[in-house]
């Protein structure tokens, strides 16, 4: 896993490297509207991106990479459709006792299924991980108030401890970091089944998000085109919103490419069809496979508490079956949609 400031690095070094892109840095965006007439040029049909510095940019094809709440959608008139998960994930960089069971080279992401929402550690280069923890607003909220040893003390339970355990813990204020080395040494579970211990937490990097799925009517309108966020918002268990992005991207690059190769207008809704076609129902259906299974990793008693589990081993001991989910997981797969 790489962290988001690597990622964003890399994207504007190689920008950079192609040139003939301007950067807008420290600018925020005041409006988007349609532009005006004059002698020279006709933007009535044309977005105009107005920047708080003054500055108007005019855009033959204006692509919303800008969010949940994306201004550009609004200005589209795209509606998006979906419920809240009355959860907040709660995320923050942290530091291991080690580089993982795996050593250096062969990084284990782990997650665990509470009643309340899955914790998963997902691993970085050295000894550090990225927790995910999606929960109810009350306990989010809890975590974020706790000392940085109470805090480590309760993510390391989440993984170590019985649900019992974890929701006695919950209602204390304080106190965690005792409370779990006491019951970590009436437990017993398989260390090289969880995350190594956590040591540190990044200061600043404790924060949490409002939980929703969501999914736009479409990702095109005249000049405008959708992608990530802007287009589909899906819960975090898989992992899979960054994917989604980036397959939407990929597939945008190649509409446009097509549609100037043969001398179209990259901004016309026939010129994009394309991209929804290719990426509207493959994201539809996996924002539904989420939102399924959080819903059946929600039951916490009864027959479907048994038969996810038996169903997940049967997945596993399937190797092609398991190949073909991770590999669809990760968009190397073939296209089924």
């Amino acid at each position: 896993m790489n962290e988001n400031l690597n990622l964003t690095s890399g994207l504007l070094k190689r920008l950079e490297e192609l040139g003939g892109v301007s950067v807008f840095d420290n600018a925020s965006i005041e409006k988007i509207a349609y532009g005006g007439e004059t002698e020279e040029v006709d933007l009535r049909e044309w977005p105009v991106v107005h920047l708080s510095e003054g500055k108007q940019l005019s855009a033959r094809l204006l692509v919303g990479a800008d969010g949940a709440n994306s201004p550009v959608r609004s200005f589209a008139g795209i509606n998006a459709k979906g419920w809240d998960y009355n959860r907040h994930g709660v995320v923050a960089t942290l530091q291991m006792e080690g580089e993982g069971w795996g050593g250096e080279h062969s990084k284990i992401a782990y997650q665990r299924f509470l009643p309340t929402g899955p914790v998963a550690m997902l691993p970085m280069p050295g000894n550090y991980s990225t927790l995910v923890w999606s929960t109810t607003p009350q306990r989010a909220s809890l975590l974020k108030s706790l000392s940085a040893k109470d805090f480590i003390a309760l993510v390391n339970a989440a993984f170590r401890l019985s649900i019992t355990d974890l929701d006695y813990m919950h209602t204390q204020k304080s106190g965690q970091a005792e409370e779990y080395a006491w019951r970590l040494e009436h437990t017993s579970f398989d260390y090289q089944a969880v995350p190594q211990t956590v040591t540190t937490v990044q200061e600043g990097t404790v924060a949490s998000f409002p939980l929703k799925l969501r999914h736009a009517d479409t990702y095109i309108a005249e000049r405008v085109a959708l992608v990530g966020d802007a287009a589909h918002t899906i819960h975090p268990l898989a992992g899979q919103g960054l994917n989604q992005g980036q397959g939407d991207v990929q597939s945008l690059a190649k509409t446009i490419e097509y549609a100037v190769s043969h001398g179209q207008d990259i901004g016309v809704t026939m010129s994009l069809e394309p991209y929804v076609s290719e990426r509207y129902a493959a994201n539809h259906v996996l924002l539904g496979v989420c939102d399924k299974l959080h819903k059946l990793y929600s039951v916490g008693s009864g027959p479907l508490v048994p038969l996810r589990s038996v169903g997940l081993n049967a997945v596993n001991a399937l190797g092609p079956l398991k190949s073909f989910i991770m590999n669809q997981a990760a968009g190397n797969g073939i296209k089924v949609f």
